[in-house]
């Protein structure tokens, strides 16, 4: 019952960003709409002062960030408009710059390079969008190469082209008309492609490049009939550092913001689920929307939405706290993966001394609050700090303190098993609240995810599930381990199976976790750990078979998602979609490269090698590694080797399963690891541990908790290869 309220609540839950929004092409279908792309535009280009023109769209608009996004880590314009012409990422295969010139024919142009692009992975949907238009009888008009490459058809063609506005003679004859200002950055190509550099320009050299798009803009504005529906937005990147960029949506009749100020309703989309963000995608069902056709079923956007009010300061903000993120990111995780690995070679100096067992306890919780921390500090608006990375920071250490003195100072610190419960708790109650709060603790975070890198834009992303796997598993071993001391092992079994069931359906639900090999990880996870809390063998049969439980579970809610209406679908929905009509093998062969691409991480690795080398040789060497702090803590508390081993097992599938691969384990071991650890460490300080009646495996080692330890539960374990 407790399963059935909770997946009726997820599915009926409608998500945060389809608050009063309003969709595209609801009135005044079958209207004109004009595309202007303004590659490499930023909201913090615009002023009233430079940007006249632009500044007024914006304050008659609906405007929100555009992620520009496409395939690589930057987006050049070819890209940019090669998206918007194909409906899904779409990259030419190389690095790149500006859009290919168009052969004129006539009044209209013949994108030649249109034929050759259908042939590349990234490229095979290009010309949808022209297709499209012409399916439904209509004709295109392009001005500039960018705006021909997005209403190209299959074969190239272009109905009206000229090169700059001036040379377009009729612009009412066509309702479908893409302009392409490219002035802001042309600039920047060297040698035909991006530069490696964050900015290559002089700031008074880009303002003045501004300026001169901006007139532009205008220009184009000026010939644009009345009645024109304008999607203006910033499709791609100037430099090595993506932003998000500006997307306006001007409808038939909306009135400019009072008293000049430059603040209405956000744009955003399903796609995000987010108010105020889009992607490149959803430009071309958005276009379509508004001439009232159809959009192809290969096209994965989905329309705009106008919603909320917001403001162009609260876009530079945006912009400016998820560069901050992801330029802090890689910092980060060098520091915390040299953190871990000094972390072990001073736990196995001072163990192997039997010196400072205390410190090393500490060390433990302390290394363990790092990752919730992390998400914690979003509850604070660093970025408005005038400082926002060091106050970034300073965030994190303080929420890791904060969280490492209660875990160590509540009441429960009295017993071995307290603190690390604590810490997991705390973990995983942090993560659930931001699952049904429309995660916004994950969202620009630095073990979460960024709008401006583009991987994920709402849900469970794939480090967050690695943390919440490993504490929902830990925290249920934990209180199991109590059920089973009383003669409760049935209620163990189902805390452990039910709790996770649940958590796992979080993390899997379509636009709440929207996880999708998440699901198929926490399963035998799961599995595992209700086993050998029970006392019944793991075997590798078993353990396939829950793999396999795994996919059918996400098959199943991903199937469920599908079926609802197109607006509504997440990602899990259009993949299924995708499988459908067979388009889904790029972005598999994608998320496969960049998951092994991870298994060379010099970030991820060391944190991998160190925990997993410094646990297993405390289980098979403990006189020589760990003083058996490892071995006593089992023997303390058999139930907490099931957390252990069940949150290896999803973290081992996750990282088959997953793109960032070896950052699932990694996030797994760096929780996990330290618990047992702390746990060890208090199991050898008790007066009646082995550390002070001999070796392990003597009579005071099944003498624990002032009565014997029900030691089922323990053989058959996956942790000593028995699996």
């Amino acid at each position: 019952m407790l399963l059935l309220l909770v997946s009726s609540a997820l599915w009926w839950a409608a998500p945060p960003a389809q608050a009063a929004v309003r969709t595209a092409g609801q009135e005044d279908a079958g209207g004109r709409v004009a595309f202007i792309g303004v590659p490499g535009l930023m909201w913090d280009d615009l002023d009233p002062a430079d940007t006249p023109r632009l500044w007024r769209l914006a304050g008659q608009s609906g405007i929100g960030s555009l992620s520009v996004k496409a395939v690589g880590t930057v987006t050049c314009a070819y890209d940019g408009w090669l998206t918007v012409a194909s409906g899904v990422r779409s990259a030419v295969g190389r690095r790149c710059g500006m859009s290919p010139e168009p052969v004129a024919q006539g009044s209209g142009a013949v994108v030649s390079e249109v034929p050759g692009l259908l042939q590349l992975r990234d490229g095979t949907f290009a010309g949808t969008l022209g297709t499209a238009v012409h399916a439904a009888g209509q004709c295109t008009a392009a001005v500039g190469p960018g705006a021909a490459l997005a209403l190209a058809d299959r074969t190239g063609k272009v109905d009206l082209y000229a090169a700059e506005p001036a040379g377009l003679a009729d612009w009412s004859r066509c309702r479908m008309l893409a302009v392409d200002v490219d002035v802001l950055v042309k600039p920047y190509i060297v040698d035909g492609k991006l530069p490696l550099e964050p900015e290559l320009l002089a700031p008074e050299r880009r303002r003045a490049l501004v300026r001169e798009a901006d007139a532009k803009v205008g220009a184009a504005l000026d010939k644009l009939p009345p009645d024109t529906e304008i999607v203006l937005a910033g499709i791609g990147d100037h430099g090595s550092v993506p932003h998000l960029r500006v997307a306006m949506w001007k409808r038939s009749g909306m009135a400019a913001a009072p008293g000049g100020e430059v603040a209405g309703p956000s744009v955003g989309a399903n796609s995000t689920r987010r108010a105020d963000i889009v992607v490149l995608p959803d430009i071309t069902p958005t276009l379509l929307n508004a001439l009232g056709i159809a959009a192809p079923s290969t096209v994965i956007g989905l329309p705009w939405q106008l919603g909320e009010r917001t403001t162009i300061d609260d876009l530079r903000r945006a912009d400016l706290k998820g560069t901050a993120v992801r330029g802090t990111t890689g910092y980060f995780f060098t520091g915390f993966a040299i953190l871990q690995v000094a972390f072990y070679a001073l736990a196995y100096f001072l163990l192997s001394r039997r010196r400072r067992l205390g410190a090393v306890g500490v060390a433990a919780i302390v290394l363990a609050s790092i990752p919730v921390s992390t998400y914690a500090v979003n509850l604070v608006p660093w970025e408005r700090s005038p400082y926002p990375v060091p106050t970034l920071i300073g965030g994190v250490l303080a929420s890791t303190a904060i969280i490492a003195a209660v875990a160590l100072g509540g009441p429960w610190r009295r017993h071995p098993l307290g603190p690390p419960a604590a810490v997991a708790a705390t973990t995983a109650a942090v993560l659930v609240g931001d699952l049904l709060t429309g995660t916004t603790l994950q969202f620009n975070s630095l073990m979460g995810y960024t709008a401006v890198v583009g991987g994920r834009y709402y849900g469970l992303a794939n480090i967050p599930f690695a943390l919440l796997a490993t504490a929902v598993l830990m925290v249920t071993a934990v209180a199991a381990e109590h059920f089973v001391r009383v003669g409760r092992k049935r209620l163990a079994v189902a805390g452990v199976t039910g709790l996770g069931v649940v958590a796992m359906l979080l993390a899997g639900w379509p636009g709440v976790g929207s996880d999708f090999g998440g699901v198929i990880a926490f399963v035998p996870g799961i599995a595992v750990t209700a086993l050998l809390v029970a006392g019944k063998r793991v075997s590798v049969l078993k353990l396939a078979a829950f793999c396999v439980l795994g996919g059918v579970a996400v098959s199943i809610i991903a199937v469920l998602d599908h079926l609802r209406p197109p607006a509504s679908q997440t990602h899990l929905g259009r993949f299924v979609g995708q499988v459908i009509d067979g388009t889904f093998l790029p972005m598999i062969g994608r998320k496969l490269g960049a998951m092994l691409n991870t298994m060379l991480s010099p970030n991820l690795m060391p944190i991998v090698l160190a925990g997993l080398a410094f646990l297993i040789f405390a289980v098979l060497r403990p006189g020589q590694i760990s003083a058996g702090i490892v071995p006593k803590a089992f023997a303390r508390a058999p139930m907490l080797r099931a957390g252990l081993v069940g949150a290896l097992v999803s973290g081992v599938v996750g990282m088959l399963v997953n793109d960032s691969g070896t950052a699932v384990l990694s996030m797994a071991v760096a929780l996990a690891v330290p618990l047992v650890l702390h746990a060890g460490v208090r199991s050898a300080e008790e007066p009646d541990s082995p550390a002070s009646a001999g070796e392990p495996g003597s009579p005071a080692e099944v003498e624990l908790l002032g009565g014997p330890v029900d030691e089922r539960g323990r053989h058959d374990d996956v942790l000593a290869g028995e699996t």
